[in-house]
């Protein structure tokens, strides 16, 4: 029995049970009734025994039933969360909404307007007939575009930051409210707005308030894509998002596309690939270097599309704070240069700190950025669109590094910096 069962069956969900449970019940009871008559005339230490057998086999009865509702929904990638379907409900844990995560967080999502719940039980009860959504990240917003459920987003912060043209003509016309700097600067306007629906993905800052959403009777959810480090496993948290809204097919159909792409593309460069050029990433801020860890998203995008990633001992699934003179000894004469921040173009980048004109890839002009795409007020669709479409970025990146192999291929999201 998964958490899940334990937590449903513990706290009482309060579903309207099913004629069969209805029947079983009533059968018990008969039961009960025909033999307590019987039992006068047998010695009491049987009764004892009778009782405590019935009772036993009554619950076990009951929680099985209960069991044999859930049908597991697998998920390929993702680990941050699953999905189970019931009779008239869709039960969501998050497992792995932020690093420090202790407790799983439960949803449940009722697709029926009969069904009645004790909303105590679970950390958010939703209806699905969500017709008002607040979203807190650039990332998901992607996946209402890619539902058809654009027109559901009334409000997000900072709304320069969203690059989505279907979006932005929404907030042109007047139909986002922009609900400050950070993810939850307005708390009261949020409450305020009324919506169906509350999207999370947190750091730890906004768990703060979870509890005041809740009070307010607004369903609150954390969305844990960035914690995953698999790049297929990041885009399927578009079932998570399909899974609320019921469509959870739909988000099916958009992932398995995506999957088919990144996979074709992975497999045609292994087909073909005759060496891996050596790669170098990251930049420098206040003298510290950043480079991806091992064990991060970014890391294993590189080496997917046939880098050789030269800061591949560096392990964790964070970024690896290194100096400037440990970078160069490794790295001087790297090929390639990828993702070297948001600079438009090799002039910016010496301005900013002359040694990095000390770099080989540098100074063949190999140095690649993700700018190629951005919105209208200055956001960056890499960072936006990023997470469900890792087959883009992997295509740019063999066709980078191997540029016979996509030949065909022009670059969705990195362009080559120019003098």
């Amino acid at each position: 029995m998964t958490l899940i069962h334990q937590n449903f069956l513990s706290k009482n969900m309060g579903l309207q049970k099913t004629d069969s449970f209805q029947s079983l019940f009533l059968y018990l009871g008969l039961i009960k009734f025909r033999l307590l008559f019987m039992l006068d005339k047998i010695p009491h230490y049987f009764t004892y025994f009778f009782l405590v057998f019935l009772i036993f086999c009554s619950c076990t009865e009951k929680i099985s039933d209960h069991a044999q509702e859930y049908i597991n929904i697998p998920l390929t990638y993702a680990q941050g969360f699953s999905l189970q379907q019931g009779d008239g409900y869709l039960l969501i844990e998050v497992n792995k909404a932020f690093p420090e995560q202790k407790k799983p967080f439960i949803y449940l999502v009722l697709e029926s307007p009969e069904s009645t719940v004790d909303n105590e039980a679970y950390d958010a009860v939703i209806q699905q007939n969500v017709s008002k959504i607040i979203l807190t990240s650039t990332t998901q917003v992607p996946h209402l575009d890619y539902l058809g459920a654009t027109e559901l987003l009334i409000g997000f912060p900072n709304l320069n930051l969203i690059s989505s043209q279907k979006t932005r003509k929404r907030i042109k016309e007047g139909l986002v409210e922009d609900l400050g700097s950070g993810a939850q600067a307005n708390i009261e306007k949020i409450i305020d707005l009324e919506p169906d629906l509350v999207m999370i993905s947190t750091l730890g800052e906004d768990l703060k308030n979870l509890e005041i959403l809740k009070k307010a009777g607004i369903p609150t959810v954390l969305n844990g894509e960035y914690v995953e480090q698999h790049p297929l496993g990041r885009a399927e948290w578009i079932k998570f998002t399909g899974a609320l809204l019921g469509k959870l097919d739909e988000a099916n159909a958009v992932f398995e596309a995506i999957e088919k792409d990144y996979l074709e593309a992975e497999k045609m460069l292994r087909d073909q690939m005759a060496e891996k050029p050596t790669v170098l990433s990251g930049v420098m801020y206040k003298d510290i270097w950043y480079v991806p860890g091992a064990d991060s998203w970014g890391a294993r995008l590189l080496d997917t599309a046939g880098g050789d990633y030269l800061f591949a001992d560096q392990k964790g699934s964070g970024s690896s704070q290194l100096s400037y003179e440990y970078v160069l000894d490794r790295a001087e004469d790297a090929a390639f240069w990828i993702g070297a921040s948001d600079f438009n173009n090799l002039q910016e980048m010496k301005n900013a700190d002359p040694r990095y004109a000390h770099f080989r890839a540098f100074q063949e002009g190999n140095v690649f950025t993700y700018t190629q795409k951005r919105g209208e007020t200055g956001g960056l669709e890499y960072f936006e669109l990023g997470y469900l479409r890792p087959d883009l970025i992997l295509k740019d990146l063999i066709q980078i590094l191997h540029p016979d192999v996509l030949s065909d291929y022009e670059p969705y999201f990195y362009t080559q910096l120019n003098d």
